[in-house]
């Protein structure tokens, strides 16, 4: 009898052991085109975003956190291979595959360290709504995953309430597909949406994987609040009557000095969007936040409840920002704040929660989680390690953060205090540079300015050694 307690307490220490020596998961939740703004825990006072605020109050809030392209396709690849874009030449919405060979893309570094790796739904790129609705992988990268899933949803098409709000000034057009600005204020509940399906099966895999030997490396992409806005009508109620919405201030003259190439592809005139339309598209987009919200609710209470959250390192962010009528802009692709900067949220076990006004950027992420889980950092990656600002908020790694916008033949450097735009690589597409400090709507372009020539001649160097440092790589 003795021997045989004796033998199980040994089994008992070895179980545990094996149990605290267990490297920590990595819960990875991506949003699709998400401005910070929107987030209540950003400061927000209409948008209600509970559980998103939930996880920000028990990790670091980045209150100064870029992408590193500012649309879907460049962007994911970019901080997905831990390269920038002008190092792979990745523009568009494909795999960077072919460009970086075998090297481990970051997910992939995971798994070829042990952990268990999925992805549901949209990690690399997918083309949202079309390639949802068919429930399309898209250039998705098969040697990262032990297990993949996609979650079609129907998209525009989801019976209930929809209006089409784009270059429909009479109303006469019906919801239509594409990506288009669309509010569907849909009938049935969330699992009916590709959003819904994504949730219920992170909750799955958390359940399967969490007591498993491996640790997991778990990545779930939402597609809200992507155009369509589609959502249960529940979540978009609180946000009705759309017009009592707020619009961003409206500046006489606010393009007379943005260059040309920085008018952004989509504003209030050129979708032909009135004020009502336009107060439309916000409501709409905060209904769709509201529904993302309360599936990442899901995958955190989850968690929770798997009794792994306290080996768990879990990040939230978005593959960059969106306007919202700033400057009359819309959407994605410009270089100017809200479509550039993104929320993040990085919450490490045994970490106090806090508010980072640090300079980050999404290429951080991949150095920054194998330093964090024991794995050896890749010396090619581009990124850097923030692990010095998760021990402490008031430390700095980045003077400067690079964005770049190839469809606008944009780059963005943006450093604590000021945000110097350049489009074309020489200059010639025109120049912005603003005082974030004393400007952070970005009204006045002091490019021309002659008190700060230095300023600008100090900013155009800096670009140019870093794009020529950047190509000065292992590809």
């Amino acid at each position: 009898m003795i021997r045989t307690t004796s033998l199980l307490l040994c089994l008992l220490l070895i179980s545990f052991t094996q149990a605290a020596d267990k490297p920590p998961n990595v819960l990875f939740i991506i949003s699709d085109d998400l401005t910070p703004t929107a987030l209540s825990c950003y400061g927000n006072e209409v948008s209600k975003t509970p559980n998103i605020d939930r996880l920000a109050a028990q990790g670091t809030r980045f209150s100064h956190a870029y992408c590193n392209a500012t649309y879907c396709g460049p962007s994911r690849a970019s901080f997905l291979s831990g390269y920038y874009p002008h190092a792979t030449g990745v523009f568009r919405y494909v795999s960077p595959r072919p460009q970086i060979g075998d090297r481990a893309m970051w997910p992939q570094h995971f798994k070829n360290n042990g952990y268990h790796t999925a992805r549901v739904s949209k990690i690399f790129h997918m083309s949202v709504p079309g390639g949802i609705e068919r429930g399309e992988s898209g250039p998705d990268d098969p040697a990262c995953w032990h297990e993949r899933y996609n979650s079609p949803g129907p998209e525009w098409k989801a019976p209930g309430d929809g209006e089409t709000l784009e270059n429909n000034p009479d109303g006469k057009k019906p919801a239509v597909g594409g990506n288009t600005f669309v509010v569907v204020e849909a009938d049935g509940d969330d699992e009916v949406h590709s959003d819904g399906k994504t949730a219920a099966k992170a909750v799955q895999l958390i359940q399967q994987h969490a007591k498993a030997d491996k640790p997991f490396f778990l990545a779930v992409g939402f597609v809200r609040p992507h155009v369509p806005f589609v959502a249960p009508a529940k979540y978009m109620e609180p946000y009705k009557p759309y017009a009592d919405r707020q619009l961003p201030e409206k500046v006489a003259g606010d393009w007379d000095d943005i260059p040309k190439l920085g008018i952004n592809y989509r504003t209030s005139k050129g979708m032909q969007m009135d004020i009502r339309r336009q107060k439309k598209a916000v409501g709409g987009y905060y209904g769709a936040v509201a529904f993302l919200d309360a599936q990442v609710g899901k995958v955190l209470d989850a968690l929770e409840a798997s009794g792994e959250a306290d080996n768990t390192i879990v990040i939230f962010t978005s593959d960059h920002g969106y306007h919202l009528g700033q400057h009359d802009f819309w959407a994605k692709v410009s270089l100017h704040e809200e479509s550039a900067s993104v929320p993040l949220i990085i919450k490490v076990p045994g970490q106090k929660p806090a508010v980072c006004d640090s300079l980050t950027q999404l290429l951080d992420l991949y150095p920054t989680t194998a330093a964090l889980c024991g794995l050896e950092v890749p010396a090619r990656l581009q990124g850097k390690d923030i692990t010095p600002l998760l021990k402490d908020p008031q430390a700095k790694v980045h003077d400067e953060v690079l964005n770049v916008s190839p469809m606008q033949k944009g780059f963005l450097l943006r450093s604590d205090r000021w945000a110097f735009i350049q489009y074309k690589e020489d200059g010639t597409g025109g120049i912005e540079l603003f005082d974030m400090e004393n400007d952070p709507q970005q009204y006045k372009n002091l490019a021309d300015d002659p008190k700060y020539l230095e300023v600008v001649k100090e900013f155009q160097q800096k670009l140019a050694a870093k794009l020529a440092d950047l190509r000065e790589n292992d590809l």
